[in-house]
């Protein structure tokens, strides 16, 4: 894919529960920190939960968008906030009409109707703050084009934890269509007790930190992220090479056990890039921690990698940010390439017991001391729900 195929990522702005901004979250991504996930009450009737929270107060909506003022829309715009000047500089050089908004979700603004039910069971009504705009799924994306201003394309990608990603290739599809010179894209989901008792429920939680790849995983930590890519065609310091995405169909909550579609991800992903499996120099696995994603994900990555590429799961360091997730693990390969970030070509640590499950096939994963030696090139994995498989693939232009 080379020429006016292959699609820039020029500017990246996300909030995760590393930090706010690329230099706070590029310093706790390499530096492996776990703090960000945090044991807190409330969020499930059995005891406190685990959960990966972006700091600091978030800022309300103008007072227009009154009915979209949500958790999820405020941080939206945290994570907009990085890279405004860019944006402004892309609607002055093409139009309002030739910039698109493409994003993913899969809780959206929940939890102001969870907020807003517990005050009807308690005061008979619903507050007059509430709107049903504040957890429509579509609503994502034309909110922020309403907000900028902006009247080319706008729309919602909710296919659970592949959202964002899903809502990248689309938003390259619009520029390889000539339907959009740039592309706002990514994705944002918040933290809600709808999700965290939904995963509760399937005994796939802990209450303590994720062990991803560890023969004593017990589950996920859940966390919350906004992350915003501007995608055009002009050159940028670091490209999308190949999006690979596959569907299992073998069941609604686990996925196909030998890893099949995932690896079908994968495959077809380097077949996009024009690479061989030894030109990844990174790979950032969905690694869940939970028992069959882990194990699933480890056989297709030995069978796709089978002399083996450096690797880790960072959900240990934000929490697994759903809908958002997919962009946000993208985003940490992008921080991994990019020099004024990470002059260093250091690597995500992984973050574990170290206890190898001796059931799975050992994998080549980071400790503090890796380095980005190899290609400049980053593979990152993310599986969904109901089998839906996605394997990006970003690399730093010469």
């Amino acid at each position: 894919m080379t020429g006016p195929e292959r699609c820039h990522l020029s500017a990246l702005g996300l909030v995760t529960a590393l930090g706010r901004g690329k230099e706070a979250v590029a310093t706790g991504l390499f530096r492996g920190t776990t703090t960000g996930l945090v044991l807190e009450e409330g969020w499930l009737p059995e005891g406190p939960a685990r959960v990966g929270r972006v700091p600091g107060q978030l800022e309300a909506l103008p007072a227009r968008f009154a009915d979209d003022d949500s958790r999820n829309t405020r941080l939206l715009l945290a994570a907009l906030g990085e890279i405004q000047d860019e944006v402004d500089r892309e609607i002055s050089r093409h139009g309002r009409h030739r910039i698109g908004v493409v994003l993913g979700t899969s809780t959206s603004g929940i939890e102001a109707s969870e907020r807003a039910l517990a005050h009807a069971l308690t005061e008979g009504s619903l507050p007059p703050e509430f709107h049903y705009r504040q957890q429509e799924i579509g609503r994502l994306a034309p909110f922020l084009a309403e907000y900028l201003g902006l009247t080319g394309p706008a729309l919602t990608v909710s296919t659970a934890c592949t959202s964002s990603g899903k809502a990248l290739v689309t938003a390259r599809n619009l520029l390889r269509l000539g339907l959009c010179d740039a592309v706002i894209t990514g994705g944002s989901d918040s933290l809600c007790k709808l999700t965290l008792n939904g995963f509760a429920s399937l005994e796939s939680a802990t209450a303590t930190l994720c062990n991803p790849l560890s023969r004593n995983r017990c589950g996920i930590n859940v966390g919350e992220a906004a992350v915003l890519f501007l995608l055009r065609r002009e050159p940028a310091e670091v490209a999308l090479l190949g999006a690979g995405a596959s569907s299992d169909a073998h069941h609604i909550s686990s996925p196909e056990p030998s890893g099949r579609g995932a690896e079908a991800a994968m495959r077809a992903a380097l077949a996009e890039a024009g690479l061989r499996p030894g030109g990844i120099g990174y790979l950032n696995l969905h690694a869940t921690a939970t028992l069959k994603n882990d194990e699933m994900e480890s056989l297709a990555t030995a069978r796709v990698f089978p002399d083996g590429v450096p690797c880790s799961g960072t959900k240990p360091l934000t929490g697994h940010a759903l809908g958002a997730s997919a962009a946000a693990e993208l985003a940490f390969g992008w921080l991994a390439l990019h020099p004024r970030w990470n002059p260093e070509r250091r690597l995500p640590p992984h973050r574990w017991d170290g206890e190898a499950d001796p059931a799975l096939p050992a994998l080549r994963l980071t400790t503090e001391a890796s380095r980005l030696d190899g290609p400049r090139v980053c593979m990152s994995n993310a599986f969904a729900f109901g089998g839906n498989n996605l394997s990006l693939i970003i690399g730093a232009t010469p």
